[in-house]
């Protein structure tokens, strides 16, 4: 096993730093390089952009975060909360929410949720000169609230202090605060009266606010269980197959390309264009490390991670460690039926061999010789081999000898 790892590897480096068997300069091992860097860039930039051609989970049902907030907040504003969200600071040149949810499908495959686009629509209505002056003088009292609340502290603290300088008989001219008792403490139920005051007509306009017409449509939609629940499953649905919708979109901006790199290179060796047959065995490799890349974080976050959540949550409960477990036999095995895959199919030397002996080629390097040569002329290749049978020489990588037809059972040299 390990000895036919090497030969892959020891085969890999060959076709990827060698023209016609002939090594490559640095200048021209550095040109190369730069240009597969490069490539490499622009091909993860287009995986990228292609993964969000269909549009999100977040994008396709924008109100799902927002209403999930709100269903499960516990405090006694969240109406007032929810309802100033629908109220932005500036109104100029700002788009309505419907037609920001909207923007998603612009350019993009998939459809914004129309429950979505109706929950838009309440928040559009709600969102009004009238109502934006309202949130503006709430949030000045509730500054002006804070900042006497911090007054409030900074008094406590020197009222004290003052307070035990008082017990212990220092006189007034030796303390250390500006206020008296007295007079802190006589600060202090103003400010608490003040606060009392703005906290009441806060909670007044809050409640104008909440009164309002637009408002209370836009509540009592919040609340409407079945309208969540359409959301919340197309949501989830749509959390599910995103990362195989993007997988599929990565695979058809790969596949292409991988094909076409494939064909050249196959043609490059069969014609000897040592050149292009290099430089195409190059962009091979860079379009599949991306493939591969994207194939396992699939393998973390798709449909197979799901599945195998639910599995184990079925079976063992808590343990979900033991999806670990699972991965760490599951990613090896991928890992080697892809290398199978290419080794069998893709880049079969049998396979390879026979067509190469049809067109009187070497078996290695695919330049054109005579049926009679023993050794490339090319390469230095050997052709033959002994045939385990009748001991004669027949050709290298076929499965049968040419002489008295035995199996020969060659293995990858």
């Amino acid at each position: 096993m390990f000895a036919r790892i090497r030969r892959i590897l020891n085969q890999f480096f060959s076709n990827s730093r060698t023209i016609n068997n002939e090594p490559l300069n640095k200048v021209s091992l550095i040109v190369i390089i730069l240009i597969d860097i490069f490539i490499l860039i622009n091909v993860f930039t287009g995986l990228d952009d292609i993964s969000r051609w269909h549009i999100s989970p977040t994008e396709a049902y924008p109100c799902y975060s927002e209403w999930q907030n709100y269903r499960t907040k516990t405090t006694q504003d969240k109406d007032y909360e929810i309802v100033k969200l629908s109220l932005p600071d500036n109104l100029n040149n700002q788009l309505s929410f419907q037609r920001n949810y909207q923007q998603a499908e612009a350019g993009h495959l998939g459809k914004v949720s129309k429950t979505c686009l109706q929950y838009a629509d309440y928040k559009d209505k709600i969102n009004n000169p009238d109502k934006q002056q309202i949130i503006k003088t709430i949030d000045q009292k509730q500054a002006k609230i804070s900042s006497l609340e911090q007054a409030n502290r900074t008094i406590k603290a020197q009222y004290d202090s003052t307070l035990l300088e008082k017990i212990a008989g220092q006189g007034r001219e030796q303390s250390i605060n500006q206020v008296s008792a007295e007079k802190a403490k006589q600060t202090l139920e103003q400010n608490n009266r003040q606060i009392s005051t703005l906290k009441q007509e806060n909670s007044t306009l809050k409640n104008e606010l909440l009164t309002k017409p637009e408002s209370i449509s836009f509540i009592a939609f919040l609340k409407d269980d079945n309208q969540f629940r359409e959301v919340d499953k197309g949501y989830q649905q749509a959390s599910f197959w995103y990362p195989s919708i993007q997988l599929a979109f990565q695979s058809l901006f790969l596949l292409p390309l991988i094909v076409i790199a494939l064909s050249v290179n196959k043609f490059a060796q069969r014609r000897g264009f040592g050149l292009i047959s290099l430089i195409s065995w190059h962009l091979l490799v860079i379009f599949f490390i991306p493939l591969i890349v994207k194939i396992f974080e699939f393998l973390q976050i798709g449909a197979i991670f799901k599945f195998l959540f639910d599995i184990i949550s079925a079976l063992f409960g808590g343990l979900l460690f033991l999806i670990n477990y699972a991965y760490i036999l599951l990613i090896p095995i991928i890992g080697f039926g892809i290398i199978q895959f290419f080794q069998k199919v893709v880049f079969n030397v049998k396979v390879q061999a026979a067509s190469r002996v049809q067109k009187s080629r070497c078996v290695n390097c695919a330049k054109k010789i005579r049926q009679l040569d023993i050794y490339c002329p090319h390469c230095g290749y050997y052709q033959d081999i002994e045939c385990q049978n009748c001991h004669n020489l027949t050709y290298k990588h076929l499965p049968y000898c040419k002489h008295c037809g035995a199996s020969q059972n060659t293995s990858i040299l």
